[in-house]
């Protein structure tokens, strides 16, 4: 935990609400919310085929708004916690969440729209009334959330914190980390080095040549890499140059529009309030784990401000809703104040008015956004273990297994029948989910070997590990590329796909390997590393 500053008791107290840390919880929280509209964006224009323009220019402010009010809002508490309390805490990090934010897009929005165009509606005109059904989800969801707010302390002191803690680490195992490995696994060259940057920087602590922030430095390495590789067929996933759609300001003015889909939306209410359920239990566990970390925020007053950020989100033409993030205390371990919450709704609310959002999704691929979640779930995974005592582990674990069955039903509801593209250089995720099963647990043991090694800052043993691990990949021991998970010598492969894969994830160690070696002659990689606090 980032170590508070020893108030001196002859001095008024000023709170320190920015410092480099914000920089880092800025562009992991910023970058989070830019995932999650990216994930909106494609839903409804790629898989529902809907009018780009109502997304960009109608949903998108509005949906931006809320999470730049809610921001602010948060920020403002912490500056009021930090007064009272007389310590540099945290803010509140929000954001859109992203379950519901896909769930309400596949389950609502997108049939929703389709059912318009059946009733003989034009599409800009099913468009417009699919927006108008999606504000007044909100409005239902921000209503519901509201009266539940007031219950959020009492629900804290009746459930036990191992359950607590334990269903949030199992939302970041199964759906936090999990997705988003597989995402950065699409793409092995991109996202592993993307990764294996945050990693090295993020839970191993040891600085970049020239402090630079490993948050910025693993999306901007990720994406100059996507951009050399992508046009040579060689990223792993469909290269696509940005669009050059013209960027364009749209205020989210409050409007009544909510009122024209209220009918239509009550039908969909079933699916929408458990995401709002979901959402409050997420705030109790935030709230429950920012204590923890030392941060004393009050349960109703932070269930509250989500609740509030997604009415003005609805009445402004949001269709998704906001929630605190899960994760408060890695950025307090970034040492992030206040400045990194008022920077994201800032960058979130202009840019989502302004079409920069839009055009910021268009242009950072999945892959290098991923490995931001994947750091705040491993964050919370551990965190649920270590403020536990060691005798509750066991139902901290037991609250795993229902987030892994979600995770495996969504998958199982998915899977195609042939896993095999035809086009023989892009993976696809069912493909990647199962050559990510080949072998797990002789991945899992390396992984966490070559991890723990980067953590004790034996580098160069770390990287042999890497080699390992492409060494064996190539000859498919782990990730095989076959459905039966055999071995193979990879130019004895049936088909040019899986050729190209086992040369990819194997490529994919190899590189990170390399760079972890050559960091290990860099100056900061030398120094000695702070004896943690007791």
């Amino acid at each position: 935990m980032t170590d508070e500053k020893t108030v001196d008791l002859g001095k008024p107290f000023k709170y320190e609400w920015f410092g480099v840390g914000d920089i880092n919880g800025f562009f992991g929280i910023m970058f989070d919310n830019v995932t999650v509209l990216a994930f909106l964006a494609t839903i409804l224009i790629v898989f529902f085929d809907m009018p780009k323009d109502i997304v960009m220019t109608k949903m998108f402010p509005g949906t931006a708004f809320g999470v730049l009010v809610g921001d602010l809002v948060y920020s403002w508490t912490a500056f009021r916690l930090a007064n009272r309390t007389k310590k540099h805490v945290t803010a509140m990090p929000l954001g859109l969440d992203t379950p519901s934010t896909i769930g309400i897009a596949f389950a609502v929005l997108g049939p929703a729209y389709k059912g318009y165009l059946e009733q003989g509606m034009t599409p800009h005109d099913a468009g417009m009334q699919t927006w108008y059904l999606g504000m007044a989800t909100m409005i239902y969801v921000g209503i519901f959330k509201t009266i539940f707010s007031f219950f959020g302390n009492w629900l804290m002191k009746v459930v036990p914190q191992a359950g607590l803690l334990g269903s949030l680490a199992g939302v970041g195992l199964a759906l936090l980390g999990f997705g988003p490995t597989v995402e950065i696994m699409s793409a092995p060259v991109i996202g592993m080095v993307a990764l294996g940057i945050l990693l090295y920087n993020m839970v191993a602590g040891i600085k970049l040549p020239f402090n630079i922030p490993g948050v910025f430095a693993s999306v901007v390495v990720g994406t100059i890499l996507y951009y050399v590789l992508g046009p040579l067929g060689l990223a792993g996933v469909q290269y696509q140059s940005p669009t050059a759609s013209a960027l364009s300001f749209n205020l989210p003015w409050p409007s009544l529009g909510f009122i024209a889909g209220l009918k239509d939306g009550l039908q969909y209410l079933p699916v929408a309030i458990p995401f709002a359920i979901l959402t409050v239990v997420g705030g109790i566990n935030v709230t429950e784990s920012a204590r923890l970390a030392g941060d004393e925020y009050d349960t109703r007053e932070v269930l509250l401000v989500e609740a509030i950020a997604t009415l003005v989100a609805g009445v402004c033409g949001g269709v998704a809703q906001s929630t605190p993030y899960i994760g408060q205390p890695a950025f307090k371990e970034m040492g992030s104040r206040s400045g990194y919450t008022i920077l994201t709704g800032l960058v979130v609310g202009i840019g989502g008015m302004m079409g920069i959002i839009g055009f910021i999704v268009d242009v950072i691929p999945a892959a290098c956004l991923a490995p931001i979640l994947v750091f705040v779930a491993l964050n919370i995974i551990c965190q649920a273990f270590t403020a536990c005592p060691a005798k509750y582990g066991p139902a901290v674990a037991f609250a795993f297994f229902p987030n892994v069955a979600r995770a495996v039903w969504i998958k199982i509801n998915e899977l195609p029948k042939d896993v095999f593209e035809q086009t023989p250089k892009f993976f696809n995720e069912h493909f990647v989910t199962m050559v990510m099963c080949n072998g797990f647990i002789l991945t899992a043991m390396l992984w966490g070997a070559f991890l723990s090694l980067m953590i004790d800052r034996k580098f160069k043993l770390s990287a042999c590990y890497l080699l390992i691990l492409a060494f064996l990949s190539f000859f498919g021991i782990i990730h095989s590329v076959c459905p039966n998970g055999n071995m193979y010598l990879p130019w004895h492969l049936e088909t040019a796909y899986q050729m190209n894969a086992a040369y990819q994830f194997s490529l994919g160690y190899l590189v990170l390997g390399v760079l972890i070696f050559v960091l290990s002659f860099s100056k900061e990689a030398q120094e000695i590393p702070a004896e943690p606090a007791v």
